[in-house]
C-alpha cells in the first residue's frame, strides 16, 4: 500500500482504516475507510513495511524510510514513537483537531495506557519530545512527561507535576533571643533546647555531638526568626545583612524557605546535593530525624531549564532516594513547586 503526502499529512485509501486505525490505533480517520498519518505515523509504518512508499503530492517523488523521515525532519520524534510502540502502548500525535481539544501545544503526543487506543477517550501521559540541547522554560512544564533523546538516541523519560508542600512539623518559637550576626551565619549564644531539637533550627556550634552550647544559624534561619521576633537582632538588620551578603537571590530563597516553614516542613540547607534545601516533611523532633523527602532548588518562573541540567538534579535526588523538586519563585510573589523525577513508562 502507498500513502500520499500532502498539506503535512499522508492519506490513505483503500481498507486503510480498518489496517491500520481499527487494529493498530494509527492516524485519524478521514471518510469511510479512509485514514490521515502524521509523518512519524507513516514513517513508522515504512520502518515496518506495512506501508510501501509514501508519494510527494507535489513533485510525485516515491519516498522511502530513509527519503520520507529526512525529508520531514521527524528523527527525534521516530524514536520515541517507536520506543513507546514497542513497550505496547499506543499513543497519537497531538495535532489540532486529533486529540481532545484541551492537550495544549506544547504536546506532542498523547499515550493511551496499555490495552486502550484512540477511540478509548482515556489518556495515560501527554508527552513532549525534546533534544538533550534544548533549553526548556520552567513554565511551559505542565505535568508533561518529558521523553528526552540524548545525543546517543538513549531515551530518558521524566515525569513532571505541580505540587504543594505539606509536613507535620509546628515547633514553639522563643523570644528575644542572645544573638550576634556574623559574615555568613548568626550566633545564638543561649538558645533554649527545643528551637534545635524541636524546630532543627541552626547546628550546634561546637558540632554535632554537643548537646548544648551556641547555636550557629543560616541567615535564612536567621530571618525567618528575625521576622517572628525571636531574637534580639532586629528584622530588617539580617535581611540587609543576608541581601548584601547574596544578592537578591537571597529574597528568592527566602520566600521558599519562609513558605515551607508555614507549610510544616523544614527546610535544611541543601549544599551537599547541590541544591538550595533538603526538606524534612515527617518531623517530630531531631532526636527521631529520618531521611529528608525532598530536594528543592529556587529558580526564577522564566528560569529556562536544559534537559542535562534536569537528568543531573534528577539523577542525584534519586540516588539519594528523594524527589527533585523546584521553586519557581520570585520575591514577592507565590510559589510554584515543580516535582520532576525519572519514570519508566
Amino acid at each position: 500500500m502507498n500513502g500520499t503526502f500532502r498539506d503535512g499529512v499522508v492519506h490513505l485509501s483503500g481498507n486503510a482504516r480498518q489496517r491500520f486505525y481499527d487494529s493498530g490505533g494509527y492516524g485519524r480517520p478521514a471518510g469511510g475507510s479512509d485514514l490521515e498519518l502524521a509523518p512519524v505515523e507513516a514513517a513508522h509504518l515504512l520502518y515496518r513495511g506495512d506501508l510501501d512508499a509514501v508519494v510527494d503530492g507535489d513533485s510525485g517523488a516515491s519516498l522511502g524510510f530513509r527519503e520520507f523521515l529526512t525529508r520531514t525532519d521527524a528523527v527525534l520524534e521516530f524514536v520515541v514513537y517507536k520506543d513507546l510502540r514497542d513497550r505496547g502502548f499506543y499513543l497519537s500525535p497531538a495535532r489540532d483537531g486529533w486529540v481532545d481539544p484541551g492537550v495544549d501545544d506544547a504536546t506532542d503526543f498523547v499515550v493511551y495506557p496499555r490495552g486502550k487506543g484512540p477511540s478509548d477517550d482515556e489518556i495515560a501521559y501527554r508527552l513532549r519530545v525534546v533534544g538533550e540541547r534544548a533549553p526548556l522554560p520552567a513554565a511551559s512544564i505542565d505535568e508533561h512527561v518529558l521523553a528526552v533523546v540524548d545525543e546517543d538516541g538513549e531515551l530518558t523519560y521524566l515525569g513532571t507535576e505541580w505540587l504543594s508542600p505539606s509536613g507535620t512539623a509546628d515547633p514553639p518559637l522563643p523570644d528575644s533571643l542572645d544573638a550576634t550576626l556574623t559574615d555568613d551565619r548568626l550566633l545564638v549564644w543561649d538558645p533554649p533546647a527545643a528551637l534545635y531539637a524541636d524546630g532543627f533550627f541552626g547546628q550546634r556550634l561546637a558540632g554535632r555531638n554537643a548537646d548544648s552550647g551556641p547555636l550557629q544559624l543560616s541567615l535564612l534561619e536567621a530571618a525567618y526568626l528575625a521576622h517572628h521576633g525571636c531574637l534580639d537582632v532586629d528584622a530588617a538588620t539580617v535581611q540587609g545583612h543576608a541581601e548584601a551578603v547574596e544578592g537578591e537571590r537571597f529574597r528568592r530563597r527566602y520566600a521558599a524557605y519562609e513558605a515551607l516553614r508555614a507549610a510544616g516542613t523544614v527546610p535544611k540547607s541543601g549544599f551537599k546535593f547541590g541544591a538550595d534545601f533538603r526538606v524534612y516533611e515527617e518531623f517530630d523532633g531531631v532526636s527521631d530525624l529520618g531521611h529528608s523527602d525532598k530536594l528543592v532548588r529556587v529558580v526564577e518562573p522564566g528560569h529556562e531549564f536544559l534537559p542535562r541540567e534536569l537528568s543531573l538534579d534528577v539523577r542525584l535526588a534519586g540516588g539519594v532516594r528523594k524527589r527533585m523538586v523546584f521553586a519557581l519563585t520570585e520575591p514577592s510573589d507565590g510559589i510554584d513547586w515543580l516535582c520532576v523525577e525519572r519514570i519508566t513508562p
